[in-house]
């Protein structure tokens, strides 16, 4: 027994000698760094002349391309990192670019390209198309964009800067492995030495991540780190374009003018008869007829005469409200926009009109490039011409995002909010604009447009609902007079709906029909008027003249004057 428990001891120690070497064995293992590197080109996800951008502080699934010793990239990436402004046109097989007041026109393939009609060459190709995917020269984008990179080779990457904002850059303080991902796990990217400097991404509880000066985005960690300092890019040579606005001094008090016909014109002096304060009166003369972008014009000279006369400047609209045009097939046509921009200024010149207001309405999200590249080539001509160029918008929502307010607030001198149509014929029962509604769509527009190129357009119309016995919901738009009578002529009472901001009314019809309406009246008005004060508008507009109570002309006086 004696030496069965000799034999069996040894054993067991050995056992245990073997599991505690195990497991010290785990143990050294997790806290021992992993020496093993991550291959580039994997990291890099690229092969031949492809090249990764490294776009500020993020590698981006876009890629350049490496041809004749020069950096293309792709035009995807140059619109949503570098320059929204490179606009492929797809009708004419160019890309455009506009400045304040010039278009250029570049081809495939080419050395050449165009300058408001006049032949430029450059020593190299600027653009170029392989499979799917359209490229442009860096070096050309860099001509008209704040931006400069580094090209790194072995893979090929681009490490682009193009943001004015302060960064932070830190000099580490030890040699140390820059890995994939923050941990001593992760796959090692490269090696930074003490004294380098590296950009801070973003500061975590024990790791950073950091830019190499040889384009890496990866982690260290944090007590490798030394001094921090803030560094902004500066490039001397570039120069911002300057979109000079025909903005002007005084606030503008604009009110549309629905004209259908021509006998309509005739009929201004009397319309405006009570009118007191306007200094822009804008009729509803142009309308897009075909896909060809075709005008209609009911334009008159006397009509301009008599409101010049008056005080008022005049600023001729056009629609896309014809329902046998396509907005997208015309805006996404170069030779149809140019078409629409040509006949707007020649009968802006006949006629001596002022200005040109842009009522493009119910755009859709894919027709949204072409709607803003429309509106910069207006401005372009606007501008050379000394003619006012506004443009009307929907309330900001998220699905209009596509307008894109803050382009219009450089290119356009006015950006118009139409603040009404919160409820509309055929929506649920409301007001037509709360003032929550009114007062969001100020406040979302001038976060984006400079509040002295904003119009806060305001309704001078009402809607009466009626929710027959059945349910169904229906509703006429009618005046501010019209509205207030069949109030009275209906015995209704009048309450403040303090959620709408509004003066309220309901009553029972005859038919057994519930009539419902939010008021616009001085009180309305009023609060929308104090908006251009409160938020240092560019002024007031109405929508439409003959609609409004005279009284309201005194009342917009007094937080415009």
């Amino acid at each position: 027994m004696k030496k069965k428990r000799r034999i069996v001891f040894p054993i067991i120690s050995a056992l245990i000698v073997i599991a505690a070497a195990a497991v010290l064995g785990r143990i050294v293992s997790r806290y021992i760094p992993s020496n093993k590197w991550m291959e580039q080109q994997e990291y890099f996800d690229v092969q031949g002349e492809e090249t990764a951008l490294i776009m500020q502080d993020q590698l981006v699934r876009y890629k350049g391309l490496l041809r004749d010793e020069r950096l293309y990239l792709e035009h995807e990436a140059v619109q949503e990192y570098l320059n929204k402004r490179f606009y492929w046109d797809e009708s004419a097989d160019l890309f455009l670019f506009t400045t304040p007041t010039e278009l250029y026109e570049i081809p495939l393939e080419s050395k050449e390209y165009t300058v408001n009609d006049e032949k430029k060459t450059e020593e190299y190709v600027i653009a170029f198309q392989e499979g799917d995917l359209r490229y442009l020269d860096a070096e050309f984008v860099k001509k008209f964009t704040f931006m400069e990179y580094d090209l790194l080779e072995e893979p090929n990457r681009a490490v682009i800067r193009y943001e004015k904002e302060p960064q932070t850059a830190a000099e580490m303080k030890k040699s140390t492995s820059v890995r994939f991902q923050g941990g001593i796990k992760s796959p090692i990217l490269t090696k930074v030495s003490k004294g380098d400097v590296v950009m801070i991404v973003d500061v975590m509880e024990d790791w950073t991540k950091v830019l190499t000066k040889d384009g890496y985005l990866g982690y260290v960690r944090n007590n490798t780190l030394g001094e921090q300092s803030q560094t902004t890019l500066e490039i001397p040579d570039f120069k911002e374009p300057v979109y000079t606005s025909l903005t002007q001094d005084e606030k503008i008090n604009l009110v549309w003018h629905q004209v259908t016909n021509a006998d309509a014109n005739d009929s201004l002096k009397s319309d405006i008869s009570e009118v007191e304060g306007v200094n822009v009166i804008s009729p509803t003369w142009f309308s897009i007829i075909d896909n060809e972008g075709n005008i209609s014009s009911l334009a008159d000279k006397e009509y301009v005469t008599t409101a010049h006369k008056s005080g008022m400047q005049v600023w001729g609209l056009i629609d896309n409200f014809n329902t046998a045009v396509d907005t997208e097939t015309v805006l996404s046509s170069m030779s149809a926009r140019k078409n629409i921009q040509d006949q707007l200024i020649e009968e802006a010149l006949k006629y001596k009109l002022d200005g040109i207001n842009i009522d493009f309405e119910t755009i859709p999200e894919s027709a949204g490039d072409d709607y803003i590249q429309f509106i910069r080539e207006m401005s372009i001509k606007c501008r050379v011409n000394e003619i006012i160029l506004s443009v009307d918008n929907p309330v900001p929502q998220p699905y209009t995002a596509h307008y894109d307010r803050e382009e219009q607030g450089i290119v356009a001198d006015y950006v118009i909010i139409m603040g009404y149509d919160e409820h509309y014929a055929g929506s649920d029962v409301g007001s037509v604009a709360t003032m929550d509604f009114v007062t969001n769509g100020v406040n979302d527009t001038v976060a984006q447009v400079p509040s002295n190129k904003v119009i806060n357009a305001i309704p001078f119309y009402v809607r009466i609902w009626n929710t027959d016995s059945e349910g169904n919901i229906s509703s006429e738009a009618v005046s501010m007079a019209a509205a207030k009578n069949a109030v009275e002529e209906a015995g209704a009472e009048i309450v403040w709906d303090e959620s709408a901001g509004q003066d309220y009314a309901q009553w029972t019809g005859s038919d057994g029909s519930l009539y419902q309406v939010w008021l616009e009246n001085d009180k309305s008005v009023e609060a929308r008027a104090k908006l251009v004060q409160e938020y240092e508008l560019g002024g007031i507009a109405g929508w439409k003249l003959g609609l409004e109570e005279p009284s309201v002309w005194n009342i917009i006086l007094k937080y415009i004057s």
